[in-house]
């Protein structure tokens, strides 16, 4: 997957039906399916403490991705509210994880891991690998929230037919363009 099949979170863009580039599932219920994904970046830094070598964690950022290549849109069905139901899928997405960012950042900071290797070169490796088994693991969980926040905006909003419901959301999401 290249960047021009990547849409990053942001507050000044919108989907449009041009970023659903999938075919199609006929096995599934849905009129159209939004791939999104948390992506987390960080620094691995690391202090000496008496003869032992510790890392920590710091700068966790995780950004938003829609994957363009894993989304799609029976054409049929592709209008307007549609199309808004499927950006709330995108904020509910960054809502989520405004959420609940700096409690993974509590999680992960102001710790200090040992690191494990034989010479400075295989601990740098190996800090770097530890370090992020751990945040997956935390954005995992992320991510299994999310699944289940996604389900009950479908199941509240009827997948955006229900109105009422759809607008609420809407007015939610629309507090991250602030």
């Amino acid at each position: 997957m290249n960047e021009n099949d990547i849409v990053v979170w942001s507050g000044q863009r919108n989907l449009s039906w041009y970023d659903f580039k999938a075919e199609p599932n006929p096995a599934v219920f849905e009129d159209a399916h939004s791939s999104i994904k948390y992506r987390p970046t960080w620094t691995v830094n690391s202090e000496k403490m008496g003869s032992q070598i510790l890392f920590f964690i710091e700068n966790l950022e995780i950004s938003v991705e829609f994957h363009s290549l894993l989304s799609w849109v029976r054409e049929s069905y592709a209008d307007d509210n549609l199309l808004k139901h499927e950006q709330g899928h995108f904020d509910l997405a960054e809502l989520t994880k405004n959420e609940k960012l700096s409690e993974l950042q509590n999680i992960l900071y102001e710790k200090k891991y040992p690191t494990r290797g034989q010479n400075e070169e295989q601990r740098k490796q190996f800090a770097k690998e530890d370090s992020g088994k751990m945040i997956f693991q935390e954005v995992e969980k992320l991510e299994e929230l999310l699944e289940k926040r996604r389900h009950d905006y479908d199941e509240e909003t009827n997948f955006g037919q229900i109105l009422e419901y759809q607008t609420k959301y809407d007015s939610i999401f629309k507090k991250l363009r602030i």
